[in-house]
Parts: structure tokens; sequence; C-alpha cells
């Protein structure tokens, strides 16, 4: 985590959300995630499988290609879930499970 990083006023720090909102009490929870957030589960989605492709596959295109790779997984996931806890266990589990296939 960024060392300068500072939640909202009177927000969940976790997920950046002020108590009172809508999102927070059950409604949508995927509205209350920020986009930043997301995109950051995507870089690390995008990192993970590059440890399983061989470098002569990373060149520009394949790192496009693993990008969009990474964005559908992720909002498969993302529109499978049905709370940012189970959000992120979902994506934990896949990538757990490439790491043991290794």
């Amino acid at each position: 985590m960024d060392a300068n990083w500072q939640p909202v006023q009177g927000s969940n720090p976790a997920t950046g959300v002020a108590p009172n909102d809508p999102a927070a009490a059950g409604g949508d929870w995927g509205a209350q995630l920020d986009p930043e957030w997301r995109s950051r589960i995507v870089s690390r989605i995008v990192e993970a499988l590059k440890k399983h492709l061989p470098a002569s596959v990373l060149d520009l295109d394949g790192l496009n290609q693993l990008q969009k790779v990474a964005e559908r997984f992720e909002e498969k996931m993302y529109t499978a879930a049905t709370s940012q806890s189970d959000y992120l266990r979902k994506i934990s589990l896949k990538l757990l499970s490439m790491e043991t296939k290794r």
C-alpha cells in the first residue's frame, strides 16, 4: 500500500466508503468500489498470469492480450460476486489454483 495514502474523511479505510453510503448498507456492493481499486486488482492478476507464460510471448502485443484477459476475468468475478469479500475470495481462489497447478 502507498505510504502516502489517506482514507477519505469518515470513510472505511478498507473500502474508501463512507459509513452512511447506501452501497455500504447492502445495496449494490460494487458501487462502493473505486474504479482505480479494481484497476489495481487487474494489475495484480496480470502479474500473476505473467508468471505462467514464457518471456517470448510477453512482447507488447502479448501484454495487451494478457491485459484484456485479466480485465475479462476480473469483470466475470465482479459480476458473479455477491459482496466485496466474495469478489476477492473468488479471484484469490482462482489465482491460487493456478499456482498449485504450476
